[in-house]
């Protein structure tokens, strides 16, 4: 990613300066070690990156609300005209027993 702003000016005085700091011999090895980190690092980042993924697509499919469990509320609507309510009252709602402890998960 440095690599893409530096231009080729920049990149051989950055070869220059490495072959005086670490010599022939060991400039391959370090090149080397350099390239193992940075793989490295792409690595655990695809890994983080993918998990993050998978995380948001778990929360966006879960319902915010089960509905077997918070079923103990439910609205009934009037079955003739003279039973219904008037323009803008909300329905009736009824509440429901909850199951006996023997029924429950």
């Amino acid at each position: 990613m440095l690599l893409l702003w530096l231009g080729p000016t920049d990149m051989a005085a950055i070869f220059v300066i490495a072959l005086l700091l670490f010599g022939p011999d060991q400039l391959p090895k370090v090149a080397r070690q350099l390239g193992e980190v940075m793989r490295h690092m792409q690595n655990t980042t695809q890994s983080f990156m993918l998990e993050m993924d998978r995380a948001a697509r778990e929360a966006e499919f879960r319902p915010s609300i089960e509905p077997e469990e918070h079923a103990d509320v439910t609205t009934t609507e009037a079955s003739t005209s003279e039973d219904q309510p008037e323009a803008g009252s909300a329905p009736e709602t009824t509440y429901a027993e909850p199951p006996p402890a023997d029924e429950v998960k």
